[in-house]
Parts: C-alpha cells; structure tokens; sequence
C-alpha cells in the first residue's frame, strides 16, 4: 500500500511539474508576444521613414538638376540609376547603401508610394505619401515651408 501511495503522490508531482511548466510558457509568450510586435512595428516605422527620406534626397537633387520635380517616382528612379553623383557615392548621399529598384515601395507592405506634383503656385511643390500610414513629405498647398518638411519631423 505504501507503494502505491508513493507512485501516485509521485505522479501527481510530475503533473504539476508539467503544469507548472505549460503556465510559465504560456506567461512568458503572453508577455514577450506584444512586445515583439511593437518592436517589429517600431522597426518598419523606422525603415519606411528612411526610405522616405531617401526619395526625398532623390527629389531635392533631381529638382536641383532639372529646376523642377519629376512627374512620377519611375521618372526619379532613372534619375537616380543614370546620375553618377548618386550612383556612386550612395553611402554619403543617402546615409547607407541602397537599391534604386525599391525606393518608391514601402516595406510594410510592397505597395507604392503615393506621389503627387503640385506646379499650380509660385513654387512648385510635391507630396510623398505613405500608403500603409500617415506619414507623408511635403505638401501640395503651395507653401513653400512645407515643401520637404516631413510629418513626423
């Protein structure tokens, strides 16, 4: 009898070892699991304003070149590819390396950035607008203040 009281006082244990276990698990997903998320969140937050910044780099040397802005991002992309300066000194110009390819996409979700040229007033002006969020570069107003002033700045 003692035995058996023994074996089952033991497996009794062992299951609220595993119990034990299974809950510490499960809290320390439940704690981890947000904050993952917004860390990964943050970081795409991070990379879509850089890459942002970025075009509006592209666009203030393309404005500078031709004394207005393109009328699309394709028409800035071959600016960038074709433009010596900016073809091989990307790390000083644009802070790091990039790819022409993926500027005007935003790496939250691959989709284009919206953009738009305004030439209706005094100077002309343009708006970079992030699909996924609100995040945008310039304004189509008109005032010239805003012309590169990003949302977030």
């Amino acid at each position: 009898m003692a035995t058996s009281s023994g074996t089952i006082q033991t497996a009794i244990q062992a299951l609220l070892v595993v119990a034990i276990v299974g809950l510490a698990y499960f809290l320390y997903q439940s704690i981890t699991e947000p904050y993952e998320r917004i860390e990964r969140e943050q970081q795409l937050t991070e990379q879509t304003r850089q890459r942002m910044e970025n075009v509006r780099t592209a666009l203030v040397d393309y404005e500078r070149d031709s004394a207005s802005y393109p009328d699309s991002l394709h028409i800035l992309l071959q600016h960038v590819r074709d433009d010596s300066i900016l073809s091989t000194r990307q790390d000083s110009i644009f802070g790091g390396s990039i790819t022409p390819d993926s500027l005007p996409f935003s790496p939250r979700s691959g989709t284009p950035f919206q953009y738009a040229v305004s030439d209706t007033g005094r100077v002309e002006t343009y708006l970079l607008e992030d699909p996924d969020t609100d995040d945008q570069i310039g304004t189509l107003t008109g005032d010239p203040t805003q012309s590169n002033a990003a949302s977030w700045e």
